[in-house]
């Protein structure tokens, strides 16, 4: 069990949310608030964006993970504490338990990204690879809890968590009372839940929006069925939302409080977090991307002042690197092209010549000679383009095939 029949019986309210910053005060950062000038002249209205990537450990997990064991009894601290966590959780619950003198013990998948593994480590928890998947992972969490006593902190399922996530909607009231819409990504609906009870409280007419990415949005069929429905496979490179079923606490949350949850594409969310690298200078996860990525596929769709809470930026360096040239793909930036042209000497001098009169930046070449569709003078190339958008594109292809040669693809 992730938490007692009591618990899930309890709700949250804006008196725990209060409790739980005054519990915060001097663990938990203010995190900033910086208006985006790119996003508040595409929306139309004025936006903001949260910056819970720039809370310790990197995301808003401290919150909730401190909450939940500050308010442990004595026997359950001596027992030590155990969570399961591809990576954010784990680091929260790590240094969580490390300010609070408890022991802690934390789960992660074999396939983990190091970063993480050694974050949550250095934070002070003993951690343990086991599984493939966060499934077999907490899995495995739950039956240490089980054996040893060790309490299990859930990730989002339980009210003390929520109640520390919602933090986050007070510091939003306090830094932009004047806000009509919060826009919060969703996994399994603790952040969203604690924003939408703290400021709902205080403001019922500010709209809250949660965000899910499309692989992985397990919240819409359970809203339409009234009760948690779990999904299959959820698939997303949103690590930090890729939840396959709602949390029994949340969802009665969110199905009360939230206004609107919707989905996101990977492009979304590709193009997401290039623009909050390149226009914002802020490290964003793609999970944290996900409001901005809201904003950006319907950007006419949200009443301001807009606030934005970018939930983390715990990012794995190679999946930085595949996202953004993903992102830059999906806004027409970068360009794979195949083609053919003659093999004799300075031949593909001169086809790097013409790239260069379209000021088209080759990223890197590939030099096919040798295959058994080309013909014996034939040889075929390979071509990675960093172009300045869709139109640079169709203008780099206009230029090879006047330039006499056959594109492929």
């Amino acid at each position: 069990m992730s938490y007692s029949t009591a618990d899930s019986l309890r709700t949250v309210t804006a008196d725990d949310v209060r409790g739980a910053q005054k519990m915060l005060s001097g663990v938990a950062r203010t995190t900033a608030m910086e208006g985006s000038r790119y996003l508040s002249r595409l929306v139309g209205q004025p936006v903001h964006l949260k910056c819970e990537n720039l809370q310790r450990t990197g995301s808003f997990k401290l919150r909730g993970a401190y909450v939940r064991i500050a308010g442990l009894l004595p026997e359950e601290r001596a027992a030590g504490v155990v969570a399961a966590s591809a990576g954010n959780h784990a680091q929260g619950v790590a240094l969580a338990s490390s300010l609070l003198g408890v022991r802690s013990t934390v789960f992660m998948p074999k396939g983990a990204p190091l970063p993480k593994i050694s974050a949550t480590r250095e934070y002070g928890a003993e951690v343990r690879l086991h599984g493939q998947v966060v499934d077999e992972t907490l899995a495995a969490a739950q039956q240490y809890a089980a054996r040893t006593g060790a309490v299990f902190i859930h990730p989002f399922d339980h009210p003390d968590v929520i109640a520390g996530q919602g933090t986050v909607g007070l510091e939003i009231l306090e830094q932009c009372p004047e806000v009509r819409t919060v826009v919060v990504g969703i996994g399994g609906g603790g952040l969203a839940a604690g924003i939408a009870v703290a400021v709902k409280a205080v403001r019922p007419d500010v709209r809250i929006v949660g965000v899910q990415a499309a692989g992985a949005a397990a919240y819409p069929p359970s809203l339409a069925a009234g009760r948690p429905v779990a999904l299959e496979n959820p698939a997303t490179m949103a690590d930090g939302i890729r939840v396959g079923r709602p949390g029994d606490v949340p969802f009665a949350l969110v199905g009360a409080l939230v206004d609107e949850v919707r989905t996101v594409s990977e492009d979304e969310l590709s193009a997401a977090l290039l623009l909050c690298l390149e226009r914002a200078k802020l490290v964003v996860e793609p999970a944290g991307a996900s409001p901005v990525a809201a904003l950006l596929s319907r950007p006419g769709a949200f009443e301001g002042p807009v606030v934005a809470v970018l939930s983390g930026g715990n990012v794995d360096p190679v999946l930085m690197q595949r996202v953004l040239r993903h992102g830059m793909a999906a806004q027409g930036r970068y360009l794979a092209v195949r083609l053919r042209l003659t093999d004799r000497p300075g031949a593909l001098a001169t086809l790097l010549g013409v790239l260069s009169g379209v000021e088209a930046n080759v990223l890197d070449v590939s030099h096919i000679r040798t295959d058994p569709r080309l013909g014996l003078t034939e040889a075929e190339v390979e071509l990675q383009l960093e172009t300045m958008g869709p139109e640079h594109c169709t203008e780099v292809g206009r230029a090879l095939r006047a330039a006499g040669y056959t594109v492929i693809d």
